[in-house]
């Protein structure tokens, strides 16, 4: 340790955010939501959609809310439905033509036993993806941390694949396949192969079955495995997180708050499918992004740096909680201070340097500046270059490529190649510098750190004074106010009843 933190304080910090997220977590544990239950028969088996292409999970979901409620889980009047009928899980059309009921008894022990038995044999898919995932890791070999990641974004599939491969031809480890604008706010996951998105593509489980297996490909040219990134975020988090883990992604994007500031989903909605998308997240040896860094993109990267600091801790303590281990979280910052600044570099340093040493065995993810690119793409190109430089100096771990033309238009292959021979240069000539980096004692870098971490320890003890959900509504962090009692997905929330049942939280949690 560089910055001579108080471990006292440091504690003290963890203990607050543990507390302040308690009452969340009873939340989550004692509500369920339309898109956790979608999950539930996702990994049951359920796939595809109707002719207008709704997926038989939405409308198998919303059918036992209007007939049975959705208080008791959806696995116990589903399965009844098909004990009592005779029908397979394949033919959702005639399960649809049932009447769905809570079983009491006997027929709920069996439609019990039948629900534990098809969610198992999803689960078990997610196993076989982790155990594969290890095996081509020992096979092609496993680049060293900083991890380069870039994103792809062409809104079609079929020309993501193919800039991918190049990427990772070019130097990029882990690849992003962002999603097209406004699909976090869609409650279904769109079907099959897309071919349109806006600033991006689909996430569907097509999509992610065709980039798996091209990376695979590219991995085995290589000779390293490049790993595949998507967003479990938004109003079909646990679902998109169940999907992951079938179809074998690497890391996701999965913040406990992001949703709710830049999005406006309702506070509880994100928090109950959090938990359930982390306890998937976990059992697949996924590694989650969190997403601090958007913080500084409303807010000011001086003033609210204990704001990402506090939700750091907020998000290892949730991630935790539902079962996730240190190495798989992947907690992120950025690099957002005003450069004309004096010292911004130094304050840069400062907070790169902190967060690595609060967190010192999680996949730090490291963001660029976007906030302060101005469209001069020389002083662009610097930036990124300095940015480069801090993450490799205190020993970030996986460090997003920033682009010259950031905030003008979608980059272009040309640009990425810059971005790549930005970093490979500094990654290359920097080398092991982060060894001989060491803040002056009671100097300005160190000093900057303990201020940032004093101040989230205050922040943290305001919150829990009051509460976590009023800390939000007030505006608390990324300074929009988000009350729980509003944003889109609160009418998919739901109470557990005291018979609800779900098949996959007793098997994750059982692990």
């Amino acid at each position: 340790m560089k910055l001579g933190l108080d471990p006292a304080v440091v504690s003290k910090a963890r203990a607050l955010a543990a507390r302040a997220a308690e009452p969340v977590i009873e939340l989550a544990r004692t509500h369920t939501t339309v898109s956790v239950e979608r999950a539930v028969l996702r990994l049951a088996g359920v796939t595809g959609a109707d002719a207008d292409g709704t997926p038989w999970v939405n409308r198998i979901t919303d059918a036992v809310r209007e007939q049975a409620g959705l208080e008791h889980g959806v696995a116990l009047p589903v399965f009844h439905a098909l004990n009592e009928h005779g029908i397979e899980l394949g033919d959702p059309l005639s399960l649809l033509e049932t009447t769905f009921a809570v079983p009491t008894g006997a027929r709920a022990t069996l439609a019990r036993k039948h629900a534990r038995a098809a969610v198992a044999r999803g689960i078990a898919t997610i196993d076989h993806n982790r155990a594969e995932r290890q095996r081509l890791l020992r096979e092609h070999g496993d680049p060293a941390m900083p991890w380069i990641y870039l994103i792809v974004a062409t809104g079609d599939i079929y020309e993501d694949i193919p800039q991918a491969q190049a990427a990772a031809r070019e130097g990029a480890d882990v690849i992003a396949v962002i999603r097209s604008t406004g699909q976090s706010l869609l409650d279904y996951v769109p079907e099959g192969a897309t071919r349109q998105g806006y600033a991006g593509t689909y996430a569907t489980q097509e999509n992610f079955r065709l980039m798996r297996a091209a990376l695979d490909e590219v991995s085995a040219e290589l000779g390293r495995y490049v790993r595949l990134t998507n967003y479990a975020s938004g109003l079909c988090m646990p679902e998109i997180a169940a999907l992951a883990g079938l179809e074998r992604l690497d890391m996701m994007l999965n913040d406990c708050m992001y949703g709710i500031i830049f999005r406006d989903i309702n506070p509880i909605r994100t928090f109950v499918d959090q938990r359930f998308s982390r306890q998937v997240h976990a059992r697949a040896g996924i590694v989650i992004n969190t997403g601090e860094d958007n913080y500084l993109t409303t807010a000011d990267a001086v003033d609210a740096a204990h704001t990402v600091v506090a939700s750091q801790l907020l998000n290892e303590r949730f991630g935790h909680e539902a079962g996730l281990a240190d190495w798989q979280l992947g907690l992120g910052h950025a690099f957002e201070i005003n450069p004309d600044i004096p010292d911004s570099f130094r304050l840069e340093l400062a907070h790169a340097q902190l967060v690595r040493e609060l967190f010192p065995d999680a996949p730090l993810k490291y963001m660029p500046p976007t906030k302060h690119m101005t469209g001069n793409i020389f002083a662009g190109y610097l930036l990124d270059a300095f940015f480069n430089l801090a993450g490799v100096l205190t020993g970030q771990s996986i460090l997003l490529i920033g682009m010259m033309t950031e905030g003008i238009h979608t980059p272009w292959l040309s640009d990425r190649d810059l971005a790549l021979e930005n970093v490979r240069y500094v990654r290359r000539a920097v080398g092991a510098l982060h060894e001989d980096f060491v803040p002056a004692p009671g100097g300005f870098v160190a000093e900057r750190a303990r201020q940032v971490l004093s101040e989230t320890v205050d922040l943290l003890d305001r919150v829990c004074d009051s509460s976590l959900l009023t800390a939000i509504a007030e505006g608390t962090f990324g300074v929009t106010r988000r009350p729980p009692d509003r944003g889109r997905g609160l009418e998919g929330v739901v109470r557990q009843a005291d018979t609800y049942y779900n098949p996959a939280t007793d098997l994750l949690e059982q692990a």
